[in-house]
């Protein structure tokens, strides 16, 4: 039997983006964008909890005028928005970016990497720098979704640079069916100290092991003294369930893959069919 919510003490959503929040090809649906507004002018926080980078992001919060502490980059930065300030950040080992520059280029699959703002070509950028070995069809699919031109660069060069304790990331994008021996390799060969985890159906980030959505949103709950019945989280992937452990509440889209339908309290609407929001304005009505 289902939880149920008292709309009147929930005082924040911790929100996925993609395939939850989002209509397919990354747009953000005009019920979703304006249900969510009217829950904010009402005192509700709505924090933005995703795989993505911080300037992938930015259309949305700045479309929503969301503003405090959101998760990015599956819990390895948290950041206050708009005015970018890191509250805090995990980087993942060099060793463990290094063998999978290795890995990727044994199996024939594309990795990109993740830099801290200050490192790669692009010093000057206010952003994370997003490396390539070289242009792949991948590339222009994560492009069109994320809105982020990655720089082609040695990658070996590029990790051994001066001053880089780590990165934010690495991420494979492949058939899904080279996932399971990704998976296999790399945590036969770091074993618990990474966070392995399928962020899209052909994403397969690969992150420092303290690192998760559900430990990025504890960290936001901290900061804005927020517990866990106030709070009803949202997602659709792997990445996401995480989360459902920190919050009072969880629910997830009618697309959602199926360990995360049954791993939440509610299950509504496609994201195709702007689910959230329907959810959202039956529950504060």
């Amino acid at each position: 039997m289902s939880k149920i919510i008292n709309p009147a003490a929930i005082k924040a959503l911790s929100i996925d983006l993609d395939g939850t929040a989002l209509l397919p090809g990354a747009i953000l649906g005009g019920r979703t964008k304006e249900c969510l507004k009217r829950l904010m002018a009402g005192g509700i926080r709505v924090i933005i909890n995703t795989g993505r980078a911080i300037e992938s992001s930015r259309r949305y919060y700045e479309a929503l005028e969301a503003q405090g502490p959101m998760v990015f980059f599956n819990g390895a930065e948290i950041a206050e928005v708009p005015d970018i300030k890191v509250i805090d950040s995990r980087l993942t080992n060099l060793d463990v970016i290094d063998f999978g520059i290795d890995l990727a280029r044994s199996m024939d699959v594309h990795y990109q990497i993740y830099f801290p703002v200050g490192f790669g070509p692009e010093k000057e950028s206010p952003w994370e720098a997003l490396l390539i070995d070289k242009m792949r069809p991948e590339v222009e699919m994560y492009k069109k979704l994320s809105g982020i031109t990655p720089v082609v660069a040695d990658l070996k060069r590029a990790i051994n640079a001066t001053g880089l304790k780590g990165c934010i990331k690495g991420m494979f994008i492949s058939d899904p069916s080279f996932h399971d021996e990704i998976r296999r390799k790399m945590t036969g060969r770091f074993g618990s100290s990474i966070y392995v985890v399928r962020s899209y159906p052909t994403f397969l980030e690969i992150m420092d092991a303290g690192v998760s959505k559900g430990e990025g949103l504890k960290t936001v709950m901290r900061h804005c003294g927020l517990k866990p019945e106030e709070v009803i989280a949202f997602g659709d992937e792997d990445n996401d369930l995480p989360m459902f452990g920190v919050t009072g509440f969880s629910a997830a889209p009618s697309n959602a893959k199926e360990t995360v339908r049954q791993a939440v309290d509610f299950v509504y609407g496609s994201c195709a069919e702007e689910g959230l929001a329907v959810f959202l304005e039956e529950l504060f009505g």
